[in-house]
């Protein structure tokens, strides 16, 4: 039963009364290859870095990207013009956030998440399956589904796979996530391999339900770090076929070295004609790592959250604008970079703004993160078209400092 709330003291389905129509009555679609629209156009002569292009309803997205995070429907502090003057080819919100708030009616009145938001450009959505894994005490997963509690009313609910398929329709995003279960680290493997097994089944029906109609459906291969478990994922979701594939269970407090060794191996699983999604991995030089593996897609929170708090990426490393060094340092957060906030305000400037709390601080750093790691991404690009993408890497490695001293 679709996405149906439950109640607080008897979690029986109640009847749906809030998303109506034709639209929810399909019948399944019969399983099969997905036509995707992703073409490569050239992989470096040195590495297993590459470069493509991804077509969409909305418009084409040149791989490897970084995606900004929309969870609720905005990328926050920044407007959709910001957005795109900073180079943003496509962003992504969360269906577990936006079926909460504002509902699915509000936006299904809207006309979908592209006109509520007034974004135009492409959208992915997530399933909000982290989100809800997270929640630990409020949810209760089983082979069906999960039931959970709201985090902002109490209020309970039960997500089948199909529901969430249904909810991103509605949405009417570009790119939809199914939903999957996603273990912590550290995991056995007892416990991961039945966390790949319901993901995967979980697929199948998340397929079968879905229209097709304008609309990508991604998979999400899981496995934790045993590499057995991850190719067996890798296997037979390629057996289903969906337009492309997403790692997930990355960055959940696995050590460095053995992510980039998961997302190597993982990588190496998945055809090459498909996109690949590294979910929720976003420190610029995990982007970096990551892209030399293969990774054409990314997203992550961290630059507007690390903004909000007064720390800005640049080409020398993380920089803390509100710590007192920069009381009077007059020059912009990276001489290097050309955003809005770099060619108007000194880091002086910057730390008084978050010194008497006023909003613009956050606002302009965190416009400058998004810059910097969408032109981060250009840079990559070019160095993939280049064959120089080992040389790129290793210059800006040696540039951003990884290990700042303490200011």
């Amino acid at each position: 039963m679709p996405f149906t709330p439950l109640d607080s003291e008897n979690p029986v389905p109640l009847q749906r009364n809030f998303v109506t129509g034709p639209a929810f009555q399909r019948k399944p679609q019969p399983l099969g290859r997905s036509l995707t629209g992703f073409s490569l156009i050239h992989q470096d002569k040195n590495s297993r870095a590459r470069l493509g292009k991804l077509s969409l309803a909305r418009g084409e997205i040149d791989t490897p990207c970084f995606m900004p995070v929309g969870t609720q429907g905005t990328v926050k502090t920044l407007s959709p013009q910001e957005l795109a003057g900073s180079g943003a080819q496509i962003i992504l919100s969360n269906a577990y956030h936006l079926f909460l708030r504002p509902g699915m009616e509000v936006i299904k009145k809207a006309g979908g998440l592209h006109n509520f938001m007034s974004w135009q450009g492409p959208i992915l959505t997530d399933s909000g399956g982290y989100q809800i894994f997270s929640l630990a005490l409020l949810r209760k997963v089983t082979d069906e589904g999960v039931q959970f509690q709201s985090h902002i009313d109490g209020m309970k609910h039960f997500f089948q796979p199909q529901d969430v398929i249904q909810i991103q329709e509605v949405l009417a995003s570009d790119i939809m996530m199914p939903l999957d279960e996603c273990v912590h680290y550290p995991c056995a493997k007892d416990r991961a391999e039945v966390a790949m097994k319901r993901t995967l089944d979980w697929a199948r029906r998340s397929k079968a339900a879905a229209s097709g109609k304008g609309q990508l459906l991604f998979a999400i291969v899981q496995g934790a770090t045993y590499e057995d478990l991850r190719q067996a994922c890798a296997e037979r979701l390629l057996e289903i076929g969906f337009d492309g594939y997403a790692l997930g269970g990355i960055s959940v407090g696995e050590p460095r070295n053995l992510r980039y060794n998961i997302v190597d191996f993982t990588a190496g699983c998945l055809p090459k004609d498909a996109p690949r999604y590294l979910m929720g991995v976003g420190m610029p030089e995990d982007i970096v790592e990551a892209a030399g593996c293969g990774i054409d897609m990314f997203d992550c929170v961290i630059p507007t959250r690390y903004g909000r708090n007064g720390t800005a990426f640049t080409s020398a490393g993380k920089l803390t604008v509100r710590n007192a060094p920069y009381i009077e340092d007059f020059t912009p957060l990276d001489a290097r970079c050309g955003c809005y906030t770099c060619r108007n305000f000194s880091r002086a400037y910057l730390r008084h703004l978050f010194n008497t709390d006023e909003t613009l601080g956050l606002r302009l750093v965190s416009l400058h993160n998004v810059h910097f790691y969408l032109e981060l991404m250009r840079g990559i690009r070019e160095a993939i078209l280049e064959d120089r993408f080992l040389n790129f890497k290793k210059e800006f490695l040696n540039s951003y400092n990884l290990n700042p001293k303490p200011e």
